[in-house]
């Protein structure tokens, strides 16, 4: 929808440009596929320079989206730059399809049929489903493990349906398509297939005979798998045993991230379950169990519980009591929900089932105030279950210890019902229930003492529970600190830090019986067939990443690991350190069976863990299909690829003709291809990756390739999400856009370069419409100003020669440092950062020099060349069609994408300096104008602008001025690049007795260098300018008299006779410019004679002194009509009386008149009203009107003709 509406906002002009761009796009990705440029074999000379980059295979659900490009755009950008480099470049792609979500999906349309038929007639309230949503406590951002992640993507990727139907509908199916679907094979027929059609139109290097789909649907690929199984196994990498997972009760097996429509990254939590005694009497609804009754409460601190004052309860949530215990030997009352849980964790008689307390399945919590209760460590020998309104029930029991010394929630609680006798009495609780407990000192905290919540309720004035703001402020303030510089002053460990003594305590407890342990999700798990989760004590096969020496080797790999940014690595490090044990199978969905135990599916992240190994030889194994259905070139069976035959390619196993039914021939041909492309140069990846997919694939390599490190991947580079328009994307809020609709829009290019400068590392980046807009817009103008210039060239229109302006020189300068900044951003992977000095940068330039030459046509066809020529191949990389385009247009040979990086010298220091001179020089010139010009104003209401100018500049500094920058100088070195505080200066300018009488000047000046060395470096500090300004600023005086409207400019040295305010102003490399108004002169008419010229007589003052190129210059100011390209000629009569009351000749206008040299000058003489030309010793009387030609004789021959025809 996002994608017709923003079509239908387009001009019809601008979608036209768009229309055009794809058209050339297709053709050049035709030319690129018919010359298989991008199919890449391993050389034959192993030194060769490769470069092999991927991303995690995309999930072949749905159509990939603009945020699979985001990713894919990082490892496109850098295949391409790579080439540019002459290495042999493979970026392999593949397709994967292990795991629940088809299988879920393709159910989900089977019941869908059953229960509603087909076509299927839905109720009318389907979308008023809401969709699961997550929250994090304080607690848990503090104690959890940091490096997991957060957020979901499956609810986003849903857009709210409700029904399967209606997703696939929202794809543009239609109901005869849809019912394929419910097969879940057909999945694996139509959206691969639809992905690869998406992805070539972004134009990606990627070798297409190297993809696959996954799952034992393709045999080679199946093989693959469960050869590496079968080796981690014999590494001892994989057990099997009871272990805590998330599991799904209703898919019956173990959920992982990606079965997941919410709550990805959530893993196991642990809490220690306090078992709080119901002391006699008990209520009539538990009583009658005739067994021992405990309140258990979930804690993540069971070293606090020495401050225990009572329990919590929420007086409107809904307990039940239930067996506890193998043998139901006892009672636990908790919330449903957690029951749930515990009964998958051996805390029931039966797993999975829950047997209620007959008459106490539903307990209201208000039944259950005001009990007295025995708990653990506390010093008091009762305490009572208290109202607490702020508990949920969706975490933990329901049931909370209280620990006000250290709980600000607790004791903001407490203080409530001591405070509020009618608040006690609504609950039906005693006095003597309350009023005698005080808060236990359980911690001392630096700053916050042994009473932490005390002190800081107090502290920022929390007058309830009902301030729920300030206490999660405090909350998480008390927490944090208590969890790590808490001091225990309480029990056997008194004096001990908390975080040293919480298992002991935590295991002291469990063994006497008053505690057991109880684990559920971080937060609230949906898998994709939509059962929340539970944790599960489950047998299971299970990758032991909690192995220490396992670990060792990750921490090598990553050690070695090029990872961008120090963001990644500690992510990854800190990811290594929590990772324990991993259920690598499952009983349901898609995907390759276990070897040894075929019951179970291999799933989804385990299975594409070191599948960049395969990619350097699918295309021999796979006959060009991605299901591996055709045997490939090598000519090898999928069933004759047993074990010895994947060890001998990957491990460099001795070939054995009797355990490897293929010809060594033919796996040496596939070795080959390994050696050559492993390791793995670059993966790119979003950053929720790196929690699990990127973990396990540093832990995989180490394990299949031990000690092999030159097998390990290089490089890891995360990228973040991408927004779209500043908002998430999301198919529920409609902010969303796929790949193929993306390029629609935009077109390739105009996407990729858009992507380019959404952003970099590991930051959420941002596409954004207008940014999209515009580049569309630059691409189109860059491929007509190149044919623009392509035609000037063949027509000799443009500048040429040997000799080189100043402004050349810049231009040339300023292409040689941008190419440098782009190579050095390229190499860091700083697309952003490219794009800015390879592109946008690149472009101001090539403006700024056509400014400074006054138009396309005075521009020198070498550097035009050079800077198209240039652009094309640096911007490649992120606009490869485009710039392929551009070569076309050039005429070069072969495809810009096997083009090199262009060799150009080093920027000249000297030059650079040169122009920053002239920019600021410019600059300041112009600021100085529009203040010359307000003042004006100001005083007279004169508008007309001045038309002569000053310019003062300064070989060197004032003798005092001199002194102080010796001293900065010193300072500088002194301070190793910096300077000290102005304090510390002026101390010891202070010290200079030649510089006492300028101290009210020198920290101003101090003020201006220290300004200056921030924006220009150590050179602002120069004693004396490094060049010649005189001579730049007289190389550029006509741009200078161009920009700034003047008619002249004149340029002197401050050593001469000049004001002593201007001396002042001036110092070098900062000329100062002095506008002067026009001097009184003789108004005389200029006269056009050209008949096709369409210009009329023009009165214009001549003032004394004028040259001819300063008459032209005013000439042209006034008479806006005269383009600044063209050419004028002045003539006089040679009857300066009568000759201007003469009949012009068309065929010869100019029978009558003299031209009037460049060198010649004007005299006026105020008094008699004359005007006189003064050249070669010569004067003339030229009367009242002078003739102006405007390209007078190519105009009046092509006028001549008109007429004649």
């Amino acid at each position: 929808m996002i994608a017709r509406e923003k079509t239908a906002k387009m001009t019809v002009k601008e979608r036209k440009k768009v229309a055009e761009l794809l058209e050339m796009e297709a053709k050049i990705q035709k030319l690129w596929s018919d010359a298989k440029v991008f199919e890449m074999d391993a050389s034959s000379d192993k030194s060769e320079p490769k470069y092999m980059a991927n991303i995690p295979y995309a999930y072949m659900n749905g159509r990939l989206h603009l945020g699979h490009s985001f990713t894919i755009s990082k490892t496109e950008f850098a295949i391409g730059f790579q080439r540019l480099l002459g290495k042999r470049c493979l970026f392999p792609f593949g397709l994967h399809c292990t795991g629940m979500p088809i299988k879920v999906c393709a159910d989900k349309l089977k019941r869908e049929i059953e229960e509603f038929g087909y076509p299927p007639h839905f109720p009318d309230d389907d979308n008023d489903s809401k969709m699961p949503t997550e929250e994090d406590s304080v607690i848990d951002e503090i104690i959890k493990d940091k490096s997991k992640g957060k957020k979901s993507k499956a609810v986003a990727k849903t857009g709210g349906a409700k029904y399967q139907w209606q997703i696939m509908k929202m794809l543009g199916l239609d109901d005869s398509e849809i019912i394929k679907f419910a097969d879940a094979s057909h999945w694996l027929d139509y959206f691969p297939q639809l992905c690869i059609s998406d992805v070539q139109k972004m134009g990606l290097k990627i070798d297409w005979r190297r993809t696959f789909i996954t799952t034992d649907r393709n045999p080679y690929y199946d093989s693959f798998v469960c050869w590496q199984f079968r080796k981690l196994r014999e590494a001892k990498k994989i057990d099997f045993g009871k272990r805590y997972t998330v599991y799904s009760p209703g898919d019956g097996q173990p959920c992982m991230d990606h079965d997941r429509l919410t709550g990805e990254g959530a893993g196991p939590q642990e809490y220690t379950l306090i078992k709080l005694k119901i002391l006699e009497p008990l209520p009539e609804f538990l009583a009658k169990c005739g067994k021992n009754v405990f309140l258990v409460a979930a804690t993540l601190r069971p070293e606090t519980m020495y401050g225990q004052t009572n329990c919590f309860i929420h007086p409107d949530i809904e307990y039940c009591a239930f067996y506890a215990g193998q043998k139901g030997n006892e009672v636990f009352v908790a919330t449903k929900r957690a029951a749930r849980n515990m009964s998958y964790q051996e805390m029931t008689a039966e797993n999975g089932k829950i047997r209620f307390v007959d008459g106490a399945e539903k307990i209201l919590g208000k039944q259950l105030l005001g009990l007295a209760l025995k708990s653990p460590l506390t010093k008091y020998d009762r305490i009572y279950s208290l109202p607490m309104l702020t508990i949920k029930d969706d975490k933990g029991t329901g049931i909370v210890t209280s620990v006000p010394s250290d709980s600000p929630d607790d004791y903001a609680a407490l203080m409530d019902l001591k405070r509020k006798k009618p608040l006690r009495e609504k609950f039906n609780i005693k006095d003597e229930m309350v009023l005698p407990y005080e808060p236990i000192p359980v911690l001392k905290i630096p700053e916050y003492g042994e009473m932490a919540a005390v002190y800081l309720c107090q502290k920022m004035k929390i007058e309830s529970q009902n301030d729920r703001d300030k206490l999660a402020e405090a909350k998480k303030e008390v927490y944090l600190k208590g969890f790590y510089d808490g001091v225990m002053v309480t029990g056997k460990y008194a004096g001990q830090k908390t975080a040293e003594v919480k298992k002991e305590i935590r295991e002291e407890l469990i063994t006497s019986g008053e505690a057991a342990l109880f684990v559920e999700p971080e937060k609230k798990v949906i898998s994709r067939s939509g059962d929340e989760c539970v944790v599960a004590l489950c047998d299971q096969w299970y990758l032991n990443y909690g192995d220490e020496e396992w670990k060792k080797e990750a921490k090598k790999a990553l050690a070695q690991l090029n990872t961008y940014t120090e963001d990644v690595r500690r992510n990854l490090d800190a990811t290594i350190d929590w990772l324990h044990e991993y259920a690598c199978c499952r009983s349901y969905g898609l995907g390759s069976r276990l070897p040894w135990d075929p019951q179970y599916l291999i799933e989804s992240l385990s299975d594409s863990t070191i599948y960049n190994a395969y990619y350097t030889v699918a295309h021999l194994l796979q006959g060009g299909t991605i299901d591996g259905s055709v045997i490939g070139p090598a000519g090898i069976k999928a069933s004759d690829m047993v074990d010895d035959c994947w060890d001998y390619i990957f491990l460099n196993k001795p070939y054995n003709a009797k355990t490897m039914p293929v010809q060594e021939s033919q796996l040496a041909i596939c070795r080959k291809e390994f050696l050559y492309w492993y390791p793995v140069d670059m993966r790119a990846s979003g950053k929720d990756l790196l929690q699990n997919h990127l973990a396990y694939y540093l832990f995989n390599h180490v394990a299949i390739w031990k000690d092999q490190p030159e097998l390990w991947p290089r490089s890891i580079r995360a990228n973040g999400h991408l927004l779209l328009n500043n908002e998430k994307m999301s198919k529920q809020t409609g902010n969303f856009l796929t790949l193929s609709e993306t390029v629609e829009l935009f077109s390739a290019d105009g996407m990729r370069i858009s992507l380019a400068d959404a952003g970099d590392y590991v930051e959420d980046a941002n596409f954004v419409y207008d940014m999209a807009d515009a580049a569309v817009l630059r691409l189109y103008n860059l491929l007509v100003w190149s044919r623009e210039m392509v035609a000037l060239r063949e027509q000799n229109s443009l500048r040429s020669g040997q000799k080189f302006t100043f402004a050349d020189q810049v231009f040339d300068n300023e292409m040689n440092s941008a190419i440098q900044k782009t190579f050095d951003s390229y190499e860091q992977t700083l697309f952003k950062e490219a794009l800015k000095h390879g592109f946008f940068e690149y472009q101001s330039y090539r403006d700024k020099y056509r400014e400074h030459c006054g138009g396309d046509t005075e521009m020198h066809v070498d550097m035009v060349f050079k800077w198209i020529e240039t652009q094309a191949i640096i911007l490649s990389p992120i606009c490869p069609h485009v710039s392929e385009q551009i070569w076309q247009i050039l005429g070069k040979d072969g495809f810009i994408v096997c083009a090199k990086w262009p060799v150009t010298p080093p920027a000249d220091d000297l030059i650079t300096k040169k122009a920053e001179f002239m920019d600021d020089a410019i600059r300041d010139f112009r600021l100085r104008l529009k203040n010359h010009m307000n003042l004006k104003q100001k005083k007279s209401k004169d508008t007309n602008p001045p038309s002569e100018a000053v310019i003062y500049f300064a070989e060197e500094y004032p003798s005092w001025q001199k002194e102080v920058l010796g001293l900065l100088n010193q300072c500088y070195q002194e301070g190793n690049g910096e300077l000290p505080d102005n304090k510390e200066i002026s101390r010891r300018l202070g010290a200079i007795e030649s510089l006492k009488k300028f101290m009210k000047k020198t920290m101003p000046f101090v003020q201006l260098m220290r300004e200056n060395l921030a924006i220009h470096g150590e050179s602002a500090l120069d004693i004396a300018c490094q060049f010649d300004q005189k001579e730049v600023l007289e190389q550029n005086l006509d741009y200078i008299l161009s920009t700034l409207d003047l008619e002249s400019v004149t340029i002197t040295d401050v050593r001469g006779v000049v004001p002593a305010n201007v001396v002042e102003m001036t110092c070098p490399g900062k000329p100062i410019i002095m506008y002067k108004e026009q001097e009184p002169g003789i108004t005389i008419t200029f006269r056009n004679v050209d008949p096709c010229s369409g210009l009329f007589d023009i009165e214009i003052p001549i003032i004394n002194g004028d040259t001819v190129a300063v008459i032209i210059r005013r000439l042209k100011r006034i008479s806006k009509d005269i383009k600044p390209k063209q050419t004028i000629s002045l003539w006089r009569y040679l009857d300066p009386l009568g000759g201007d009351r003469k009949l012009i000749q068309l065929k010869n206008p100019l029978e009558n008149n003299e031209r009037i040299p460049d060198s010649s000058q004007f005299k006026v003489d105020i008094q008699s009203g004359k005007v006189c030309l003064q050249n070669n010793g010569n004067k003339f009387y030229l009367g009242n009107t002078i003739i102006n030609m405007i390209n007078s004789y190519r105009s009046l021959s092509v006028c001549c003709k008109i007429r004649n025809t």
